[in-house]
């Protein structure tokens, strides 16, 4: 998953040039500040049954929520049956762009599953522009 964040490309790229390395470094700082605060939004809203697109996720089909209650959990839907999915949501950043993704294949294909019944993974424009002012307070 990408984040893009506008700005004026033009101002940055001559902040860049005549700062080199040092508005570089900042700018990868500021880019894995960014997507940390992007997982902890994933992760808070998801834990509140919430997507990023139309609000409450779908409930759990009757079947599978008779099971959850059986092995000790709710029936709010959150994605989190074992926590091993959504604790496995991490970043990587460079000075160009930052990305989150989930460590390991299971995990991987998990959130996939997920994400097609459910979508979680992704930001709503509201929370891009928090994003947003999370990155350029950083990158000062």
């Amino acid at each position: 998953m990408k984040l893009s964040i506008t700005s004026n490309a033009n101002k940055m790229s001559m902040q860049i040039k005549k700062h080199g390395q040092e508005v570089s470094g900042s700018i990868r700082k500021a880019l894995s500040i960014t997507a940390q605060s992007g997982i902890n939004i994933i992760q808070e809203r998801t834990s509140k049954g919430m997507g990023y697109k139309d609000g409450k996720f779908k409930p759990y089909t009757e079947q599978y929520a008779a099971y959850r209650v059986k092995k000790g959990r709710g029936t709010l839907p959150n994605l989190e049956f074992e926590r091993q999915m959504m604790s496995s949501i991490t970043s990587r950043a460079d000075s160009e762009k930052a990305v989150i993704f989930f460590r390991g294949a299971e995990n991987s294909r998990k959130a996939a599953m997920n994400e097609k019944k459910r979508p979680f993974f992704g930001f709503s424009r509201q929370e891009e522009r928090k994003l947003s002012k999370i990155f350029f307070r950083a990158v000062k």
